[in-house]
């Protein structure tokens, strides 16, 4: 027997309700698939349009206190406030998806529109696939984030700041009150640089280079007022280099008078030194480990390594941007049992309040497996993965049992009902 095309109100407008037998043909998929897309999409960029004026209102706000100071004016502020868009939107970007998805979801289930399609023979799971698909487009999205656009923005951020206000990296920049540290291997044994301040255009002021033999005994200090990176080479200006004698160690140790000054002072111009550090390596130590661009950051880790220097905090980061685009995946996951809710058991300002719980509760549990992760000293891959894993794994869990839980319980209570 051949079952009539049906047709309900609204979703008559709607190629997708019409069914051949308990199967959906692949013309009302492909349709099904293109209104889900276009109504997620459309919530989820007023979720993340919102979400990001809010966060950036507040960090108006939070940094209005410095406006008046060293000629620091309001536009300055919203100069950066806009070169940081970028980043803001690398950082919500999964929330916003989550919440959008979920209202859209909500939305469509509150139309009945989720239930044309399952009538019209789409499974939950089926429903699943079609939202794993539309989250390709967003996760192509993040990757370029990632790798172009948040990176860029970040070192134009810092830059300008740096040429505003003499400081990069903003109130959390992880600068000491001594400067930044940095540490490579020489032919004549290894160099400690000290950099108070940095400077546009990749200079730095008031840069200390410790200089030691092999034996880790210190053989000369070069203190210079300004230094500017180029190839290989660092050149430093108005330098005072102190150069202490080989021989004063084991003139103290045999109680005998030196023979030559202990210590030598001198002054020069210019100097020039070789070494491994760049402008790029000496901004990436102000940057985010994890808005800076992929092979930066390899690079980064590569210096680190070769100075035997913690690069821990790097590779989790690696591992973090690697997993980043799959955090999207796993967030319209999270949001398909929740939309796909019967709206008797909760209208959509309940569903939306849940997802916005568990967008926080996922943006909390992601930065506690970091910090727990960096003090156990857990792979940097379990750090990164475990939670993305955990929110898909039960997001699964939560499809199934929507789609085959009251099944399996029928079942199983069938032969304790049986009279037999």
């Amino acid at each position: 027997m051949q079952v009539r095309p049906a047709r309900w109100g609204r979703a008559a407008a709607h190629p997708f309700h019409y069914t051949n037998g308990l199967h959906a043909s692949p013309y009302a998929v492909k349709t099904a698939r293109r209104y889900l897309a276009s109504e997620i999409y459309r919530s989820s960029s007023i979720v993340l349009a919102a979400l990001v004026g809010l966060f950036s209102f507040f960090a108006v706000v939070d940094d209005l206190d410095q406006v008046g100071r060293d000629g620091f004016k309001l536009y300055h502020l919203l100069f950066l406030e806009l070169l940081a868009l970028p980043t803001r939107i690398y950082d919500i970007l999964p929330i916003g998806l989550l919440i959008g998805a979920i209202l859209a979801l909500a939305a469509l289930a509150q139309r009945h529109e989720l239930v044309i399609l399952r009538v019209s023979g789409v499974s939950g799971m089926r429903m699943l696939g079609m939202l794993w698909w539309v989250s390709v487009p967003v996760m192509l999205l993040a990757l370029v984030l990632a790798e172009w656009l948040t990176p860029a923005a970040e070192v134009k951020l810092n830059e300008t700041r740096l040429a505003i206000t003499g400081s990069a990296g903003g109130r959390s920049s992880g600068m000491l009150r001594s400067g930044y540290w940095f540490k490579e291997d020489t032919q004549a044994g290894e160099r400690i640089i000290n950099v108070a301040a940095l400077r546009p255009g990749g200079g730095a002021s008031n840069v200390t280079l410790y200089d030691f033999t092999p034996d880790r005994r210190l053989a000369t200090i070069m203190q210079a007022q300004s230094a500017t990176f180029a190839t290989n080479e660092l050149r430093l200006q108005d330098v005072s280099i102190t150069t202490i004698d080989p021989s004063l160690e084991s003139a103290l140790q045999a109680g005998s008078r030196a023979t030559e000054p202990p210590v030598k002072v001198t002054h020069e111009a210019e100097r020039t030194v070789s070494t491994t550090l760049t402008a790029e390596l000496l901004l990436a130590r102000v940057l985010t480990p994890e808005r800076m661009a992929f092979t930066d950051l390899l690079d980064y880790v590569g210096y680190l390594n070769r100075n035997n220097l913690v690069s821990d905090r790097q590779i989790v980061a690696i591992w973090r941007k690697l997993i980043y685009p799959f955090t999207l995946l796993a967030m319209i996951t999270i949001a398909a049992p929740i939309g796909f809710m019967q709206t008797r058991r909760g209208g959509v300002g309940v569903k939306v309040f849940l997802g916005i719980l568990l967008g926080v509760a996922f943006f909390m549990a992601n930065q506690l497996a970091l910090n727990v992760g960096m003090l156990n000293r857990w792979p940097a891959w379990f750090t990164a993965v475990a939670p993305n894993a955990l929110g898909l794994g039960l997001a699964l869990l939560a499809m199934l049992n929507m789609e085959y839980g009251s099944l399996l319980r029928a079942r199983w209570r069938r032969p304790a009902d049986d009279p037999a």
